[in-house]
């Protein structure tokens, strides 16, 4: 059977991208301005960064992706850094 989706994961990417993303922004304390969109490319780029730094130590061959919560912790490292050069 085929999904709803087909063969395109983009959906699926964003919707997650906005779950890690919101939910980074809860565990990080400050006021973080950003909307919606810029919520969701941190959660993504949170998964491109856990998927690197795996794949560089290991954890992760290449062509596989960071779990939900190697997301969740490379989407809070980027707030981390973020507040660093911000000067919060």
């Amino acid at each position: 059977m085929r999904s709803l989706l087909g063969n395109n994961h983009w959906f699926v990417t964003i919707l997650i991208g906005l779950v890690v993303g919101v939910l980074a922004r809860f565990f990080v304390s400050g006021r973080h301005r950003m909307g919606i969109i810029l919520t969701t490319l941190l959660g993504i780029a949170g998964a491109v960064v856990a998927g690197l730094v795996g794949q560089y130590m290991g954890w992760y061959g290449p062509g596989q992706s960071a779990g939900f919560f190697a997301s969740l912790f490379g989407a809070i490292a980027i707030l981390a850094l973020v507040g660093l050069f911000r000067g919060r």
